[in-house]
C-alpha cells in the first residue's frame, strides 16, 4: 500500500505574508481587509494565506490569497485571491433535490408532484395482495374505478400506519388520552376497507376535531356517541334564616 505523499511546507511562500496582503489590498477595497487569520500549505510550494473579511453580510468569511513558486525560484507568484467562508461563517443551508425537500403541506393549488416510477409506495395493480382472487376482467372493477395501473404496496401502507398511529390522530394525545372511550366504539366510526381497515376508521362526527379525518381506533375525543348528560343533582332545601331579611316585626310607636 503506497501511502499518500506529505505535503512540504515552503518556508519562502509562508514568510510572504505581505506579498500576499499587498496584493489583496490592491484587489478589493482596503477596508473589508482585516488581520491576518493563518495560512494552508495547498501542495509543494503552494500556500495559501487568509484574512479577516469585514465585508457586510459575509460573516465568518475569510480572503484566501494563494501564492505559489517555481522550484529554485525566490519570487512568489499570486496565483488567485478569493473570498471563501471560515470554520464559523454563516453560509446557506446544504442544498438538496426538490424531492428531498418536499414536505407535508407544501403542495398547493396547481401544483403537481411527480411519482417516480421506482417508488416503493406503489406496485401494479396485478401484483397487489388487495385484489387476490379478483377476476381482473371483472365488469364491477371498472364500475367502483378499481382498475388502476398502480396501488399502494405492502410497505406503502405500512409506512401511512406508523404514520397515521403516531400522529395527531392516534392514541398518544392530549384530546386522546382525555376520551371517554376509544373511536372503536364510537357510533360515528365509519369502517374503512381492505388491511388499514382494522386499524383505523374515518370520522364522521361534524362537531369532533377529527371529522372527515381517518382516525386510530385507540384515538379518541369528547365527542365520543356514547357520551351522555348527567343526572341532575336533586335542590336540596334551605334551611330557615338564622337571621329573617325578608319579612318585618310590627314595633309599637313612639
Amino acid at each position: 500500500m503506497v501511502s499518500p505523499r506529505t505535503k512540504k511546507p515552503d518556508t519562502v511562500l509562508i514568510a510572504a505574508i505581505d506579498v500576499a496582503h499587498q496584493s489583496l489590498l490592491e484587489t478589493v477595497d482596503p477596508d473589508h481587509v482585516g488581520e491576518p487569520c493563518g495560512f494552508d500549505v495547498e501542495d509543494d510550494r503552494v500556500v495559501t494565506h487568509h484574512f479577516e473579511a469585514h465585508v457586510p453580510g459575509y460573516t465568518g468569511w475569510r480572503w484566501s490569497v494563494t501564492l505559489s513558486r517555481a522550484s529554485r525560484q525566490r519570487k512568489p507568484t499570486v496565483n488567485e485571491i478569493v473570498l471563501l467562508p471560515g470554520p464559523d461563517a454563516l453560509t446557506a443551508p446544504e442544498w438538496l433535490p426538490w424531492r428531498e425537500r418536499i414536505t407535508k403541506g407544501d403542495l398547493g393549488p396547481g401544483d403537481l408532484l411527480p411519482t417516480d416510477e421506482k417508488d416503493s409506495r406503489l406496485v401494479p395493480a396485478f401484483l397487489s395482495d388487495e385484489y387476490t382472487g379478483v377476476d381482473p376482467e371483472s365488469e364491477w372493477l371498472d364500475d367502483l374505478g378499481l382498475r388502476r395501473e398502480r396501488v399502494i404496496s405492502r410497505e406503502g401502507r405500512d409506512d401511512a400506519a406508523d404514520r397515521w398511529h403516531s400522529g395527531d390522530h392516534g392514541p398518544d394525545t392530549d384530546i386522546a388520552r382525555a376520551a371517554p372511550a376509544p373511536c372503536a366504539t364510537c357510533g360515528f366510526l365509519v369502517g374503512l376497507s381492505g388491511p388499514l381497515g382494522t386499524m383505523f376508521g374515518a370520522c364522521a362526527n361534524e362537531f369532533s376535531p377529527d371529522d372527515g379525518r381517518v382516525v386510530a381506533f385507540d384515538h379518541g375525543c369528547g365527542a365520543h356517541s356514547q357520551v351522555r348528560l348527567g343526572t341532575a343533582s336533586p335542590v336540596e332545601e334551605l334551611p330557615a334564616p338564622v337571621l329573617d331579611t325578608i319579612g318585618y316585626d310590627d314595633l309599637e310607636p313612639f
